[in-house]
């Protein structure tokens, strides 16, 4: 049986015991007062005695007894009582208020953390600060938890027959192949103070690779009505070096500055008209953009306070289950079973961004107007944490020896088969041309973007580069691309001499405007990567 099945129920009944007592208690105060005042009874009747000790009013009479003298009347008596009764209903109504009928009580959640100090900046790792436990910032109200064609299975414990479950009770395997443990865990990972909902007892790992990163749930404020502003306004705060994230969907195309994601680390927003959640986790490098619907439910993340071999555990506040970054995986709790579909999305400079998409809109630093004010975006609380010789902070598993563990890799997630291109060879390079489940595709590097973790400020960082993958095929014809001797920022197809920038967009020649197909990959350090997937091949040339 689950901690949920045994403490829920308890706690239920506490409620109703607390409430009856403290009904029992108005009404004894009531009486008292009344007492207090003189109430005297005689026989069958009740009566109020007056201050100079001659007979009151008679409150309850019964049969021909007098009335006489004068004092509260009856009428007055049940109104009393019924105001007594009424406080207490309405207080048992308040309280109501603190638990869902549904079982999945939005948490109230901190705000966002106090500011550092500024001398502190250059050394501060682990990075943005517990928050006041005390300041509570409103949520949004939970999107529409149905789930299509999908019906609520009962727990694995029979405590809630109203728990959503993604996969039947009785299921052993998630479709990826993961064995599903049920089996409520002994001590709940993290701040045990903590009122967690989720369902413990159905996993996908071992609980004890989670580990509380410092923060607790949502310390680390992720952004749910995000503001942006137009690249006119960004080009006043940006310069061309500084790292931001690009992703478009349906025509709609946005920048997600790491100056405040590294601050955040998830956005849940609605581009193009879906619902997705854009997410970097600053200790793997990871910035990974996912649709946040399973069926016909759409989720709201957060960041959970817990971390998996350093990577970014997240919660969705509709179950309060937990996901993996790395991979979008529910690993713990009711949506076990269920996989986010991630997006394309990559890392940029503000250059190619500005130069490339005119009209796109930015994040802007007045989505979290406290932090602006207090002059953290912009700031890296992570000083030299990518050095290439240092130790991966709060990493618990086994380093892959292959490559160092702060190399930065582009990684392909290929159902059955995982592939690693590293950054110093597409340096090399700039171009990487490959097949993959018989698709030719073809790995673009170019210069320009700096490192978010290098410097204290993040715009004055070394470069790294930016990535995009894009298969090679326009309009059935294949192509074969060369890094372009004339400009290191683009490259030429061999086939008509047309120049194509990072975003696989023709910008000159006989294919000016067409558009390359993006590939969904993903930029994270080696030790993360390999942590997550240790059978991917790693490219060596």
């Amino acid at each position: 049986m689950s901690l949920d099945g045994i403490v829920e129920p308890a706690a239920e009944t506490f409620a109703r015991a607390e409430w009856v007592a403290l009904f029992v208690g108005v009404t004894g105060i009531y009486m008292l007062v009344l007492a207090c005042h003189g109430l005297r009874l005689t026989g069958p009747e009740l009566h109020l005695a007056r201050p100079d000790g001659r007979a009151g009013r008679t409150w309850i009479r019964s049969g021909d007894s007098p009335r006489g003298g004068c004092g509260m009347p009856i009428r007055r008596l049940v109104a009393g009582g019924l105001l007594a009764i009424g406080v207490v209903a309405a207080a048992c109504g308040g309280s109501s208020g603190d638990a869902d009928p549904s079982g999945t009580r939005a948490p109230a959640t901190p705000e966002s953390a106090p500011a550092a100090d500024e001398g502190a900046v250059d050394t501060a790792i682990p990075g943005p600060e517990i928050p006041d436990p005390a300041a509570t910032p409103a949520r949004p109200e939970p999107a529409d938890t149905a789930v299509g064609s999908a019906r609520p299975e009962e727990s694995s414990d029979g405590a809630d027959d109203d728990r959503f479950l993604f996969l039947p009770a009785d299921a052993e395997f998630t479709p990826d192949g993961d064995r599903i443990i049920r089996e409520a865990p002994e001590a709940i990972p993290g701040r045990s103070s903590q009122d967690w909902k989720t369902n413990w007892g159905v996993h996908i790992i071992a609980l004890d690779e989670l580990f509380a990163g410092g923060p607790p749930r949502d310390g680390i404020l992720p952004l749910d009505d995000p503001k942006f502003i137009d690249v006119a306004a960004a080009d006043e705060i940006y310069v061309d070096n500084s790292p931001l994230i690009q992703f478009e969907l349906n025509g709609d195309v946005r920048a997600y500055g790491l100056d405040i994601l590294t601050w955040h680390e998830i956005v849940n927003d609605v581009v193009g008209g879906v619902p997705v959640t854009v997410t970097f986790c600053p200790l793997c490098n990871s910035a990974i953009a996912f649709d946040r619907r399973v069926g016909e439910m759409t989720l709201d993340f957060g960041t959970s306070g817990l971390l998996r071999f350093s990577d970014l555990v997240m919660w969705d506040r509709q179950t309060e289950s937990l996901w993996q970054q790395i991979g979008g995986k529910a690993i713990v709790g009711d949506m076990v079973g269920a996989r986010l579909t991630i997006l394309p999305a990559g890392i940029v400079s503000w250059k190619q961004f500005r130069e490339s998409f005119p009209d796109g809109l930015v994040l802007s630093r007045l989505s979290e107007p406290r932090y602006a004010a207090e002059g953290r975006y912009g700031q890296n609380p992570y000083v030299g944490y990518d050095s290439i010789d240092q130790q991966p902070f709060l990493f618990r598993g086994e380093l892959d020896a292959r490559l160092s563990p702060f190399e930065r890799v582009v990684t392909l997630d290929l159902g059955d088969e995982f592939v690693a291109y590293p950054s110093v060879l597409l340096a090399q390079v700039r171009v990487y041309e490959d097949v993959r489940k018989g698709k030719e595709i073809a790995v673009f590097w170019t210069p320009g973007a700096s490192t978010s973790l290098g410097s204290g400020i993040i715009d004055t960082s070394r470069q790294v580069g930016s990535t995009g993958v894009f298969a090679r095929e326009v309009n059935g014809r294949l192509l074969r691309f060369v890094a372009n001797p004339d400009d290191e920022q683009t490259f030429i197809d061999e086939e008509t001499g047309s120049i194509w920038n990072i975003f696989g967009e023709a910008v000159a020649g006989p294919l000016a405007g067409a558009q390359l197909e993006a590939q969904v990959h993903t930029d994270h350090f080696w030790f993360a990567w390999a942590a997550f997937q240790p059978d991917t091949e790693v490219v060596s040339g």
